[in-house]
């Protein structure tokens, strides 16, 4: 198993409480995208299906496709497959089904696909030249590929910047910058990278995903999933006294501080043959 399969075997649940959610109105509006080239398109595959938001979000969405979610997690997949189980009923459930594979490895025939989703995880993936190939590997001639992603930013959100503040001041100290080599420069790139990877009819384009959190929300979106583990090794006094400082901080921002807004591109891609 990867790294990063295994770190998103230990969040698995707490992506689908916390993290899922922020990214709901990404991945409905791929959806959206997608919805007028849907007609003839039956057999899909969600690369990276995490706790299966997008691909349950099809198999609701259309009757009358059936959705392959792949992730490098077994841990995601099995949440997935739990999802599918709890909002799904039973002619919906037998039309989705988990399997673990990488991006740039998928266990599926040269064509098997008519269309390819993928939401929040090209990011992500080590060799993302490589996916995108296998992307287009297993999608029939006139098949299409359409994700969305992070842009590249300064990721300035002013409650996290309250929350180093506060680990400063408990004697802590503030986290580290997380690196997000990842992310995509440009619209452009994105393009760029799928006619590349042999794709044909390309768009791409740029939005703002948006998450306004409480007070409450922001908070427990940190203690059980963010820092889980920096909150579970935290002596019961310190902790108390992190979140009672961290609290009346927040308190002190306007709604619209508490508002994230980071930048994400759509890109999308047809096979031509």
């Amino acid at each position: 198993m990867t790294d990063q399969g295994e770190r998103y075997d230990r969040l698995a649940a707490g992506y689908a409480r916390w993290w899922a959610p922020v990214l709901a109105p990404g991945v409905s509006a791929l959806l959206d995208d997608l919805e007028p080239r849907i007609d003839g398109f039956a057999r899909l595959i969600d690369i990276g299906t995490g706790t299966g938001q997008l691909a349950l979000g099809a198999v609701r969405r259309w009757a009358h496709v059936s959705v392959v979610g792949v992730d490098a997690s077994a841990g995601m997949a099995a949440v997935a497959a739990a999802e599918a189980d709890r909002l799904l009923d039973r002619r919906s459930r037998a039309r989705f089904s988990a399997e673990v594979a990488l991006a740039d490895a998928l266990p599926f025939a040269d064509g098997a696909f008519d269309a390819a989703l993928s939401s929040f995880v090209y990011q992500l993936v080590p060799r993302r030249a490589r996916a995108l190939r296998e992307a287009r590997r297993v999608l029939r001639p006139g098949g299409i590929l359409s994700y969305v992603s992070w842009l590249e930013d300064d990721r300035v959100f002013e409650p996290d910047l309250t929350f180093d503040d506060v680990l400063d001041d408990v004697g802590i100290g503030a986290r580290e910058g997380e690196a997000r080599s990842g992310d995509l420069p440009s619209v452009e790139r994105a393009a760029g990278e799928l006619r590349r990877a042999g794709f044909a009819a390309v768009t791409s384009r740029k939005d703002v995903l948006e998450h306004r959190f409480t007070v409450d929300g922001y908070i427990a979106f940190l203690s059980e999933f963010d820092e889980e583990t920096l909150f579970a090794e935290l002596e019961p006094e310190v902790r108390e006294r992190l979140v009672t400082e961290l609290r009346r901080r927040l308190e002190m921002l306007s709604a619209d501080q508490m508002t994230m807004r980071f930048p994400i591109v759509f890109a999308t891609g047809r096979r031509s043959r």
